[in-house]
């Protein structure tokens, strides 16, 4: 069975890159304005937001579950080359706020670190900034899971890392404001001091993305073997399977291939039992592609998978 959801996806990416635009304007604007490095940071980080969902539009375009001539396995794998591309944006942004922060940081102990000029209107600004971006991060991931996009589930980790980017760089800006009121030059380094974490925030983010879809483009195992052996040995007539392999991920797509013997007299017997395994994979691992040697009774083998 091949789900195709990507109208649905397609459709929360625009619905995300319309937000993203705005929360990127307003950032800027008060960045600009306040001569916030913190807050500039963070507007290059929204960026990055809607960077990504041009990139997932166009991954989504092309990623097809379903087989053609050139690609017989579909056209998913373009949907994780998608998402790296978003931990590629993550570690560009994570580079050019490191490097606004040491820059600043360098001038500020040569000839004075310049003041961030900040309000509480233009920190209420932020806090609706704020909620923009959890919403956004919310639906993201809730419809990502749902429909089973990766591309969707990894552009909502990255808009959940501008999340906690803007809690940082709004309680820097307290601090800041503060400063302000109570006469207390030392705090206007909370700007600055602020931005590595901030760094670092994305750049964890960009290795989760990372992490979550390497196995899928490297055809690392999808499923235990010994799950799919315990599964299949259920069916009557299956005398044992071996050979197994998987890849894919789960409840995105799966391919399995086994080798199977049976106790059947004849093709139309081993059939009947061959499509039995398959539908109880299929209703354990769905969407599921299912391609099975069948081998006679009389064939021995005690090897589960590749290596034992």
């Amino acid at each position: 069975m091949v789900l195709d959801n990507r109208s649905e996806v397609r459709k929360v990416l625009l619905i995300t890159l319309l937000l993203n635009l705005v929360v990127m304007a307003i950032k800027a604007s008060v960045g600009w304005w306040t001569g916030s490095l913190s807050l500039l940071a963070d507007a290059l980080h929204s960026v990055t937001d809607s960077a990504n969902n041009v990139l997932g539009l166009v991954a989504s375009r092309l990623a097809s579950p379903k087989p053609d001539r050139d690609h017989p396995y579909g056209h998913q794998k373009f949907d994780a080359l998608g998402a790296l591309g978003i931990a590629a944006f993550l570690g560009v942004a994570c580079f050019e706020i490191l490097k606004g922060a040491i820059e600043r940081t360098i001038a500020g102990f040569q000839h004075g670190l310049q003041p961030v000029k900040i309000s509480a209107p233009e920190l209420w600004i932020l806090l609706i900034v704020l909620g923009i971006n959890i919403f956004v991060t919310f639906y993201e991931r809730n419809v990502g899971i749902r429909v089973g996009s990766p591309i969707l589930v990894a552009d909502a980790q990255h808009t959940m890392s501008d999340v906690w980017v803007t809690i940082t760089v709004l309680l820097g800006l307290i601090g800041v404001w503060q400063a302000r009121v109570l006469n207390l030059p030392a705090l206007q380094w909370l700007d600055v001091i602020l931005s590595f974490p901030v760094a670092l925030l994305v750049f964890r983010s960009g290795w989760s993305v990372l992490t979550e879809n390497l196995p899928w483009l490297v055809d690392e195992m999808a499923i235990a073997p010994e799950a799919i052996h315990t599964i299949a040995m259920q069916v009557p007539g299956t005398i044992n399977c071996h050979e197994i392999a998987s890849r894919g991920v789960v409840g995105r797509q799966v391919f399995i291939e086994m080798h199977l013997i049976v106790n059947a007299q004849d093709v139309e017997g081993a059939h009947r039992i061959t499509e039995e395994v398959e539908a109880r994979l299929a209703e354990r691992f769905s969407p599921v592609r299912v391609l099975i040697h069948v081998e006679p009774p009389t064939y021995k083998s005690d090897r589960i998978t590749y290596d034992r």
